[in-house]
């Protein structure tokens, strides 16, 4: 089984069922807004899937691939797994499994720019791991929280074959693109719809619920100089030092356009004696 449920569906440039303001602020790490979606979605998906977990299968819940610092999507699993979780308690099953697909490599590129087969292109040149073992017999349900070009689904599902994967599998978005007219950067338009300069990054890592993901991560390590100096003089020393622990968790280091604010993290670590 290989089946695909979507929330949200976008037919138009300009009229949308959810809110692109508060989709912006998720991608920049704003997790109330992961719970939020997380919400939404579980809603929706058992509104018209609760035969499918009617099951006696194990269920594994998978966001989308990343090697050591979690996507945005992560933590809509996160809340995701939440929910399911309780209805399962409910009906007196067992509770759903997290796992992942370990991804090798990563990128500068700005995925939101490209067509599908740029984005193809991209991601076809990381390598990734899947335990088939663990999956096997099981119902897999990953989860995104939009479908452009499809080219991420198109990843996993060659991942699958190539691992000879045997379980069923559920791809869940909170939005998907139906309308194919549309040119594919218009996720970018969601991706930076609230979030537009360093100075809105600063709002939302000043927020409670804020936590970094990839996406903030590449942004701040991307910034150039005045940028990034800016950003440092108005958020917490903390955070800085978690996001020179992120950046080597995900070799960051090891990329030349990240490596001048990289290195001003450390001089910074080494000031206050670390």
């Amino acid at each position: 089984m290989n089946k695909r449920y979507s929330l949200h569906h976008i037919h138009s440039a300009d009229e949308f069922t959810f809110s692109p303001a508060e989709y912006s602020y998720f991608k920049y790490g704003d997790k109330s807004y992961a719970e939020k979606f997380a919400r939404e979605l579980f809603d929706g998906f058992i509104s018209e899937n609760e035969l499918l977990l009617d099951t006696d299968k194990e269920i594994v819940v998978l966001p989308s691939p990343y090697m050591a610092i979690p996507t945005a999507s992560n933590f809509l699993c996160f809340f995701f797994k939440k929910h399911l979780d309780f209805y399962l308690f409910q009906k007196g099953k067992k509770s759903s499994i997290l796992s992942k697909i370990n991804r090798n490599h990563t990128y500068i590129t700005d995925y939101g720019n490209l067509n599908f087969e740029d984005r193809k292109n991209l991601i076809a040149n990381d390598t990734y791991y899947i335990d088939k073992d663990f999956l096997r017999g099981k119902l897999c349900i990953f989860i995104d929280d939009i479908k452009i070009t499809g080219s991420h689904e198109y990843t996993v599902n060659r991942i699958l074959d190539e691992y000879s994967v045997e379980a069923d599998f559920m791809f869940l978005y909170y939005a998907e693109l139906m309308n194919f007219d549309l040119d594919p950067k218009i996720e970018n338009f969601f991706n930076y719809y609230a979030v537009k300069n360093v100075n809105h990054v600063a709002e939302v890592m000043n927020k409670e619920s804020f936590e970094f993901n990839t996406r903030i991560v590449k942004y701040i390590l991307g910034l150039e100089s005045s940028n990034f100096d800016y950003l440092t003089s108005k958020v917490k020393r903390e955070q800085m030092d978690l996001l020179l622990e992120l950046a080597i968790s995900n070799n960051y280091h090891l990329i030349k356009e990240y490596e001048n604010n990289i290195n001003t993290l450390t001089q910074t670590e080494l000031y206050y004696g670390y």
